[in-house]
């Protein structure tokens, strides 16, 4: 299978509606209850392009199969170099070697971008796949935080996530705004 990884544009947003729409309302990757509008997605990407951070699609045969990109862990300027992920492959196409070309790229253009520390929070601790996902791409569980979702008729953990990314902590950042 040919994976072609690549940063989405707006064509690509539908595609990546249908994705996480599935999610939202048939998994617990994502705690929203309900799935986004079309617009809203819209907003989330505008938002990503203009933090100047990596919004990726895979495609398969022209087809988006997943995506992923990341955002500020958080607004305030100490945690300006750490960055928090999502990804997502479309049910049917999952464990064919998308989710590991996105996980690569993104940590790839993440690194580029000046960031030293990436941060994954999995919905649902029974989630093995996405834990063992990412304990591939090189994330080791830093924390459990249990009974923090309510979706699907029970109480949903999430499992903290974190990667080094580049030189990571071994010498100071360059600035990155």
């Amino acid at each position: 299978m040919d994976i072609v990884t690549r940063t989405a544009v707006q064509a690509d947003l539908k595609a990546v509606h249908a994705i996480y729409a599935q999610e939202v309302l048939h998994g617990t990757a994502s705690f929203e209850l309900d799935p986004p509008t079309p617009a809203l997605i819209n907003e989330r990407w505008q938002v990503v392009k203009d933090a100047r951070l990596p919004y990726l699609v895979a495609q398969i045969n022209d087809r988006v199969a997943g995506f992923a990109y990341a955002l500020p862990y958080r607004s305030r300027p100490a945690y300006r170099y750490t960055v928090e992920h999502s990804i997502y492959v479309e049910a049917g196409l999952r464990r064919q070697g998308i989710g590991a070309r996105l996980f690569g790229d993104l940590i790839d253009a993440c690194t580029a971008c000046g960031a030293r520390q990436m941060i994954g929070i999995i919905g649902d601790s029974a989630n093995e796949a996405s834990i063992r996902a990412h304990e591939h791409a090189g994330f080791r569980q830093v924390g459990t935080l249990e009974n923090v979702g309510w979706k699907s008729g029970r109480w949903l953990d999430s499992v903290i996530v974190q990667r080094t990314l580049g030189l990571g902590n071994l010498e100071p950042p360059g600035e990155r705004q």
